[in-house]
């Protein structure tokens, strides 16, 4: 089994720029509601509203002779579009779970849970900010939307940074509306706290994702015999002779919890995905990358 290496905001950092670099920038192509258009000097390269020129294109049956960029037509025997670039951002709204139940780690694992988190909170953000989007890092110093370098690497290192709760749940936020977010956690806190963010959030008309992390020995149970049970954090504790006999209950409420989770998520109009550590980040950086790339129903 690889030795699992010391985590440490440095490492992050590295392992999130190679998992990044696995991907191609892209844009967080998603519902653009007026009230959430924010024209910036970051254009996109794509036809839109701004004040950057982009290219001149034929004009079409259509197009209104006000569009049409007479200047430059005169030069030839065809008439053209003046098109601008696109310099609207989106903003995506990140929740990293840093709580004490996320630095599980068994030895079926290849990391603790909050370092996956972690990881692929870090990518997303590097991803994101090369696609010129907005960035917010929920519940922390970097918790207000932005975007460039200083304020991705104001990002990074929040997602560095442990969180002292025994169970995480999203912060309340104060959006004007639209955007995205995106939830990473083993969602074993008060669910909820978290209904209420994502009705918080659908009230505004912010659509996201949930990313479930779990440790492979949190999926099969495998204990047996006397094992005394403990939170990360302490908060619990529950000791037994016979482990074995409580695998299927927990199993039952493990998939039941799970079950809510998806309704949650099909009633917000969220996506909901699970992940474990034992796995590569790279198919869940890829579902994450997909989930905020595609209009969400």
């Amino acid at each position: 089994m690889a030795k699992i290496l010391p985590f440490s905001p440095e490492r992050l950092r590295a392992d999130a720029e190679a998992s990044a670099a696995a991907f191609p920038p892209f844009l967080a192509e998603a519902e653009r509601l007026a009230a959430t258009v924010l024209m910036g000097a970051h254009g996109r390269r794509r036809a839109g509203m701004g004040e950057t020129f982009w290219q001149y294109r034929p004009a079409t049956p259509g197009d209104s002779l006000a569009a049409i960029d007479w200047r430059h037509s005169a030069r030839s025997d065809h008439l053209y579009i003046r098109q601008t670039e696109w310099e609207a951002a989106q903003t995506v709204w990140l929740w990293c779970d840093r709580s004490a139940s996320m630095r599980y780690a068994s030895k079926l694992a290849l990391c603790s849970k909050r370092e996956r988190a972690a990881v692929l909170s870090a990518a997303l953000a590097i991803l994101l900010g090369r696609g010129g989007e907005r960035i917010a890092a929920m519940g922390t110093d970097a918790g207000n939307p932005g975007f460039g370098a200083a304020h991705l690497e104001r990002v990074l290192a929040a997602l560095g940074r442990e969180d002292p709760a025994d169970a995480g749940a999203p912060p309340s936020v104060e959006t004007t509306g639209g955007g995205r977010a995106v939830f990473i956690s083993d969602f074993f806190g008060d669910l909820a706290l978290l209904e209420e963010s994502m009705a918080a959030f659908a009230n505004h008309g912010v659509t996201g994702l949930l990313l479930q992390i779990t440790d492979p020995s949190e999926e099969s149970f495998p204990f047996q015999g006397r094992v005394r049970f403990e939170s990360m954090g302490g908060a619990l504790t529950y000791e037994t002779d016979r482990a074995d006999a409580l695998r299927e209950d927990y199993r039952n409420a493990l998939a039941a919890r799970r079950d809510r989770l998806e309704r949650l998520a099909a009633a917000s109009g969220w996506r909901f995905s699970i992940h474990h550590t034992d796995q590569s980040a790279a198919p869940a950086l890829l579902w994450l990358a997909g989930g905020l790339s595609q209009r969400m129903a």
